[in-house]
């Protein structure tokens, strides 16, 4: 029920395939490829195309309820983790993705030196690096 009323409060239809990729994208608390999500739907329902996929992972980031990321070099990647300024942390070997949060207090990624006029309410910042098991 719970997906049922966030697709309602966002103005969307309750479907049974956005039902499943938002229950893919709340349940698993990672950042999955579109293949990754199309494989787990396909776990919970009979039949779905990837093209179904990306219909659902469009309204759902345009109603907010999913976030689209798409590292250098790397496929788009989509998480439910929305509505706050998290940045990522991506190794450049594995391609593993971790969220890391926004500076404690002001949040200086929001207050660019020249805003040509916008007024910023979000940043996208990418941290490169090795993690741990790639370290070695």
């Amino acid at each position: 029920m719970h997906g049922e009323r966030l697709l309602r409060d966002r103005g969307l239809r309750v479907t049974r395939p956005r039902l499943a990729v938002l229950a893919v994208l709340t349940e698993c608390r990672a950042h999955l490829d579109v293949e990754e999500i199309t494989a787990q739907v396909r776990e919970r329902l009979e039949s779905v195309s990837v093209q179904a996929v990306y219909d659902v992972l469009g309204a759902l980031t345009a109603a907010g309820l999913a976030r689209r990321i798409a590292p250098a070099g790397g496929p788009a990647r989509y998480e439910a983790r929305v509505g706050d300024n998290h940045h990522h942390l991506v190794c450049r070997k594995c391609g593993q993705i971790t969220d890391v949060d926004c500076a404690t207090g002001a949040a200086p990624c929001l207050d660019p030196i020249e805003a040509a006029g916008f007024l910023v309410d979000e940043a996208e910042v990418t941290y490169w690096g090795l993690c741990a098991n790639c370290q070695g």
